[in-house]
């Protein structure tokens, strides 16, 4: 385990493969547009540049409180809008969305074996609305599976996260979520990822997480917590609804010190549309996309749409079909296309290829592990 970790570093291995995210195919400029009926040629506006971007670069959306919503409601009407829910078929479409993670999170309350028995009741009902929406929607665990189904047109639904305490502090039981499909974890609200770090079995879990494929999710975590993974994960890690604290001080978001470290280590901070997290405005959401951009990088920022949740969004991104309000914004500050690639659909695919890639490899030199938090923490 110790020279696996000294020798391999799956990470910037996996760095190799970024340049394959971007795909090689000539796609229109989206400064120019022909006017309807007419070969004329004109200047686009930024939402019809961001239209076109999307087009050939859809959404990743790194957060989607659905599988919680749809439990609440009495009914609801997927396909074509009319009903409750933020971010239904329609509205996904609108927004040029091809992937988006299906969050499990079980609210504040259960504890025990209910948060592993509500969890895994999330899990089925977002394998029965994809199987009930295969038309639209098709389940993904990975890199390469998420752009299958966006190759076929479908938006590749991937489960997590999922609350840490759902593993019951149980490497068997996340081995099992793992099988029916989970993708990410966030690990605070854990007695071993806590305010003090990672305790000796929280290590173990995440390394067990790497050798599964399965991201660590750090939002929320302490920066003592969020470092420590940093420094024992070989995957890149995420944080899933975190901004800059430079900017709203959210105990989610994140200091310069830590964006830098998240930048030199390949991670992924996902900028959440959440007025409580990132201000009440489009402006004030690309302010955080801007600053993360500026401090980690360009390859370490995205989007989680946070929609279908109990967090109130900034004006005009109240849900998924506006994602070509906030593009626009971007386009007018001179992200250039290759960068606004990578925020919408590379970044993503960057971390789920570099999980998958630091599976694999583990797999070669580990076994599943057998550790017990009795045995480590006790």
């Amino acid at each position: 385990m110790a020279d696996l970790q000294e020798e391999f570093s799956a990470t910037a291995e996996a760095g190799a493969l970024d340049q394959a995210l971007v795909p090689p195919d000539p796609v229109p400029d989206p400064a120019l547009v022909t006017a309807p009926g007419t070969d004329t040629v004109r200047c686009a506006s930024p939402v019809d540049r961001a239209r076109t971007l999307l087009a050939a670069h859809p959404v990743a959306d790194g957060y989607s409180g659905l599988p919680w919503a749809l439990r609440e409601l009495p009914w609801h009407d997927f396909e074509t809008g009319d009903s409750a829910l933020e971010g239904d078929v329609p509205r996904l479409r609108a927004g040029r969305v091809g992937a988006q993670f299906w969050s499990v999170h079980v609210p504040d309350g259960p504890s025990g074996d209910r948060i592993v028995r509500t969890t895994l009741e999330q899990i089925d009902l977002v394998k029965h609305v994809v199987a009930t929406h295969s038309d639209a929607l098709r389940l993904a665990r990975n890199a390469s599976e998420t752009a299958d189904a966006r190759n076929c047109g479908r938006i590749a639904t991937l489960i997590g996260p999922a609350r840490g305490a759902a593993l019951g502090d149980s490497l068997g039981t996340l081995r099992a979520l793992h099988s029916l499909g989970l993708c990410v974890v966030t690990l605070c609200g854990t007695s071993w990822a806590g305010e003090g770090g990672l305790t000796p079995f929280g290590e173990e879990v995440v390394r067990e997480m790497n050798r599964l494929g399965v991201l660590a999710d750090l939002s929320g975590a302490s920066e003592v917590t969020a470092r420590r993974v940093l420094a024992v994960s070989k995957a890149p890690v995420v944080f899933m609804r975190s901004g800059a604290r430079a900017l709203y001080d959210h105990p989610a978001n994140l200091s310069d010190g830590l964006l830098a470290e998240v930048g030199a280590a390949k991670g992924l901070v996902l900028v959440p549309l959440a007025a409580g997290r990132t201000g009440p405005t489009v402006r004030t959401a690309a302010d955080h996309l801007d600053h993360v951009r500026r401090i980690a990088g360009p390859e370490c920022v995205g989007i989680s749409g946070t929609h279908d949740t109990r967090e109130t969004h900034p004006e005009g991104l109240t849900d998924p079909s506006c994602h070509p309000r906030l593009i626009a914004e971007l386009v007018e500050r001179g992200w250039s296309e290759a960068e606004l690639a990578m925020l919408t659909w590379g970044n993503v695919q960057r971390a789920l290829r570099g999980a998958d890639f630091t599976a694999r490899a583990t797999r070669e030199r580990r076994s599943a592990s057998t550790a017990t938090i009795d045995r480590l923490d006790g």
